[in-house]
């Protein structure tokens, strides 16, 4: 049974750390503003309240990959 449990809680890091980016609707607030195109739901999130998606990820304090641009609240988005 620990043995299933670590391989599960393995196999969830692997995917959180690995997984593609993806289009979001809510992204967690990271800076003082959120990023464009997305507006503050006070409640330490940002939303597109629901009318698009965006391809977005954290900067981790780097310049964004090359097709991607910053859009301000610590976030890149895709081209």
């Amino acid at each position: 049974m620990r043995s299933l449990i670590s391989c599960l809680l393995l196999a969830a890091t692997v995917a959180l750390v690995e997984s593609p980016a993806q289009a979001q609707r809510v992204v967690p607030k990271l800076g003082t503003i959120c990023p464009i195109g997305y507006v503050d739901t006070l409640n330490g999130k940002c939303s597109t309240l629901g009318l698009a998606s965006y391809t977005v990820q954290p900067t981790n304090g780097q310049a964004c990959p090359s097709g991607w641009m910053n859009v301000g609240g610590n976030y890149c988005s895709k081209k």
